[in-house]
């Protein structure tokens, strides 16, 4: 499920009954992206993405990513995951910070927040997509 809000993109995704959500904001030609979660969201980590051509190929874009997170938190991968993509996907400096957090999660249920991720990635991106085109 999506939904616009004014001059902000909000997305949504629900995977073992874990419910994450998203919000991106366009600020000039660069993207801010805040991604919550769970019991307690917060701000547990920070990722600032830019595209670079990749060592990959030549007609293929990558992205560098910076990481700040705060002791105890575990979204770093989260958010250099989500910056990364999209700073590619996109062309853009990209600003990514999350906070997601259930008590007493199986492996099973961070397989399914990670699932869930990797959903709200596709459905930024398209939306992104489309809001430049």
């Amino acid at each position: 499920m999506t939904a616009d809000s004014g001059s902000d993109i909000y997305v949504r995704t629900q995977k073992a009954n874990l419910l994450v959500e998203a919000r991106a904001v366009q600020i000039g030609a660069d993207i801010l992206v805040y991604i919550w979660g769970g019991d307690r969201p917060h701000i547990g980590a920070v990722a600032a993405a830019q595209p670079r051509p990749s060592l990959a190929g030549e007609n293929r874009r990558s992205a560098t990513c910076s990481v700040l997170t705060y002791l105890g938190h575990k979204e770093d991968e989260v958010v250099k995951l989500v910056a990364e993509h999209l700073s590619a996907a996109l062309d853009t400096h990209v600003v990514v910070t999350a906070g997601i957090h259930w008590d007493g999660l199986d492996q099973d249920e961070i397989r399914a927040i990670g699932a869930g991720i990797k959903e709200i990635i596709r459905q930024l991106t398209a939306k992104l997509k489309n809001r430049s085109a």
